[in-house]
């Protein structure tokens, strides 16, 4: 069946008049906030305590926009007659957020969970330049990272938690029997 010369935009101007009828929602953005989901990307955000210098999240950024400079320090020995030990300390940490194109594998490959998305995204600038925040306006959004979601209770209990809790739960049994005080045996024999 050939179609009706004209169908198309019938359907085309319904769509329009339709549209036209109903009242916009269209939020005032400086004055409303918006609701932002849960998981939003907005910049990243830096947990200096976890960060080991270890460059993982600079090796494999594909835009190359993030920049750590760090030095070595010597830390003595724990024990007596024990050897000396070097740990890199954290000077700069700083990600352009001019190059960064939020795919987030900074913060995948990070091995220690030091880099976090924070749901800020308002940190426009009048000058591109600006755009390369430092490790404190790092640690600063780090502070806006929203808790994680709760645990389905329905959901297996993670494997390390379990083996942790059958771990404690044998070291338990073992001191009760340990702790636990044998009775003495009456003599076999009756009563005199």
């Amino acid at each position: 069946m050939a179609p009706i010369p004209g169908s198309g935009l019938a359907k085309g101007l319904a769509v329009t008049l339709r549209t036209m009828t109903k009242k916009s929602v269209t939020a005032q953005y400086p004055d409303t906030q918006p609701d932002l989901p849960p998981r939003t990307r907005g910049v990243i955000g830096l947990f200096e305590e976890n960060c080991t210098v270890c460059m993982l999240c600079a090796r494999e950024c594909p835009d190359w926009c993030i920049y750590i400079d760090s030095h070595k320090e010597t830390v003595p020995a724990a024990t007596p007659g024990g050897r000396e030990r070097s740990r890199n300390v954290l000077d700069r940490f700083a990600i352009d957020f001019s190059l960064c194109m939020y795919c987030g594998i900074c913060i995948e490959v990070c091995p220690f969970d030091a880099l976090f998305w924070s749901p800020e995204f308002e940190y426009a600038e009048t000058d591109i330049r600006e755009l390369t925040h430092e490790r404190d306006k790092l640690r600063e959004w780090m502070w806006t990272v929203p808790a994680p979601p709760a645990l389905d209770p329905g959901a297996e209990e993670p494997k390390e938690i379990a083996a942790a809790r059958k771990t404690a739960e044998k070291l338990a049994a073992a001191q009760a029997a340990v702790a636990e005080p044998t009775e003495p045996t009456e003599p076999q024999g009756g009563e005199s």
